[in-house]
């Protein structure tokens, strides 16, 4: 089972996921985003597959900080240039499970992950 987790290694809610698949002895890989950037196939691939609006996190400072006229009548294309630009803004964690994809940190759903992996 190939398992790798996107994020940012500083985040709270990384941290909480790593240490959960860390405590069952899940091997996976992390991805910085600030270390390693992120691919735009990559991100396209997670829209396509999860939708912009599950992705992209309104509530981060980043978001907050733009200009109002920036965060207006977002689309699927402003929203991916706002995330290619600063990938803080994409929801974290981002669990790829042999290509299964999970948008944050619940235990309940990671435990229904890898039950049915």
């Amino acid at each position: 089972m190939a398992i790798t987790i996107y994020g940012i290694k500083t985040c709270d809610t990384m941290k909480k996921a790593r240490a959960w698949l860390d405590g069952r002895g899940l091997e996976h890989r992390f991805h910085d985003y600030r270390v390693d950037g992120l691919e735009a196939a990559a991100l396209r691939g997670w829209i396509d597959q999860l939708g912009w609006q599950a992705l992209l996190n309104k509530a981060s400072a980043t978001f907050r900080a733009l200009p109002d006229a920036d965060k207006a009548d977002l689309d699927q294309a402003g929203a991916e240039a706002l995330m290619r630009a600063e990938p803080t803004m994409i929801k974290r964690p981002v669990l790829d499970v042999d290509g299964r994809l999970v948008v944050g940190f619940k235990p309940a759903i990671y435990e229904e992950v890898f039950a049915s992996a």
